[in-house]
């Protein structure tokens, strides 16, 4: 649990071999609220939400495995079964029953798998931008995927990670990728979103063969199967600016029971940065 400091305490557990990390805001005891971060982030992404819900819920963010302070798959295993099973493991390591569970883009893509899987385990889930990405499978040829995925794996295992001199650089490459964050928070995010690296400079702490994305996931029939056994409330979140899709386009809001949709104008793909205050309060609202 965390000291009573403004900062949380870090945990780690077991899953599938891997030592997986996650920050624990204290208020144990509490309803738990479980939040997971999307990829090439990191769990102290949550820190604002986390302080925003910590008085009333007992607040965990997960290091997704290759990410932050979790440790990288040796063999480069970031396919979507083994990372819910991390989800899986996290769960069963708190033991606390069913959770909230307040995830984005590829966190919530594995909640919401997560919960179609263990329907019994999730009481509510919101979902940040965690379903616009369409399945590979059937809309490539399988050489294709295969190739692609085959060759990338190779090309990736004669790279080292990027170098950075110093952390103001980082924060540069940061602040380019994200220009709608302000200073402080792309500091912030820079800063637990790097690792000291051989050369006495810094790299980003996740994976890199995380981007290799294996050819064999989900199809979207498969998916939509696991999406209409979520029993429990759900809250899809969209930013009008978005590169991902409405949740109303195509047949995928017809796979929720009684969804509820919101769109922020003014918010690309990290809502809960670009929106904050509106985004929390919003929040309080469809976890109480």
């Amino acid at each position: 649990m965390a000291d009573g400091t403004d900062e949380p305490a870090s945990h780690y557990f077991a899953s599938q071999r891997l030592q997986m990390h996650y920050v624990d805001w204290g208020n144990e005891g509490a309803p738990l609220l479980v939040l997971v971060h999307g990829g090439r982030d990191h769990a102290r992404s949550w820190d604002r939400v986390a302080r925003a819900f910590r008085a009333n819920w007992h607040v965990v963010a997960l290091d997704l495995r290759g990410h932050g302070d979790s440790a990288w798959s040796p063999d480069g295993a970031y396919a979507s079964a083994y990372m819910v099973g991390d989800l899986l493991a996290l769960m069963r390591h708190l033991g606390d029953g069913p959770v909230a569970i307040v995830a984005h883009s590829l966190g919530a893509a594995l909640s919401l798998r997560y919960a179609g899987v263990f329907p019994e385990n999730v009481r509510r889930l919101a979902a940040i931008e965690g379903i616009g990405l369409d399945s590979f499978s059937g809309r490539e040829p399988v050489e294709s995927r295969w190739g692609n995925f085959l060759d990338r794996r190779i090309r990736l295992h004669r790279l080292t990670p990027r170098h950075y001199p110093r952390l103001d650089d980082a924060l540069a490459r940061m602040r380019q990728a994200h220009p709608h964050l302000d200073e402080d928070l792309a500091r912030h995010l820079a800063i637990h979103g790097v690792t000291g690296d051989e050369d006495g400079g810094f790299r980003w702490k996740y994976d890199p063969y995380f981007t290799a994305f294996y050819p064999d996931d989900l199809s979207d029939q498969e998916r939509f199967v696991l999406w209409r056994r979520i029993d429990c409330p759900v809250w899809l979140v969209h930013g009008a600016d978005s590169w991902a899709r409405h949740p109303s386009e195509g047949n995928r809001l017809a796979q929720f029971r009684d969804p509820r949709v919101t769109s922020f104008e003014r918010a690309g793909h990290w809502v809960q940065h670009d929106r904050f205050d509106d985004f929390v309060t919003e929040l309080r609202d469809f976890l109480a």
